[in-house]
């Protein structure tokens, strides 16, 4: 139990720490913002006529945290706020969330942290994780073969 508490508090330190940048508003992935690569961070960018937006210049968008699985899993996610907690899996929670001016350009990101599961090997691994936003899905860590947690800038 101490071992599967110690892992995932690292992988969400390693996820709160992946969210800083250098200020040049490019991810350490070694690809462009172009990158479709599944289990990487990938920018939720809005779609012509997508989300409704206000007089403020406020764009509201529809953001899916999903872990799969069975049994029960320890997660960390940030969303609308950010939490911790034990979930049984399946697991989702859907958030609108209300996105400035500022945060249309940077994103703002959301991201899960999913706990371990047993594998059908008996093995401890990561559990699958997906973020969608306005229905597209915009983030995976292959079905918990990557070691990455879940995580999209949303814009």
């Amino acid at each position: 139990m101490r071992k599967t508490v110690a892992a995932t508090a690292l992988a969400l330190a390693a996820a709160l720490l992946t969210g800083c940048g250098d200020g040049t508003g490019k991810h350490s992935g070694g690809k462009g913002d172009g990158d479709t690569g599944k289990g990487t961070e990938q920018a939720a960018k809005p779609d012509a006529g997508a989300g409704a937006g206000d007089a403020g210049g406020r764009v509201k968008r529809e953001v899916t945290l999903e872990v799969l699985g069975t049994g029960t899993a320890q997660i960390a996610y940030t969303l609308d706020s950010s939490k911790f907690e034990q979930v049984t899996l399946p697991w989702k929670k859907t958030a609108t969330i209300d996105l400035t001016a500022a945060e249309q350009r940077v994103g703002r990101l959301v991201s899960v942290v999913p706990g371990s599961v047993q594998g059908s090997d008996g093995l401890l691994r990561a559990a699958a994780c997906a973020i969608t936003v306005d229905g597209r899905k915009v983030a995976d860590n292959e079905e918990g073969k990557s070691a990455k947690p879940c995580q999209s800038r949303v814009k």
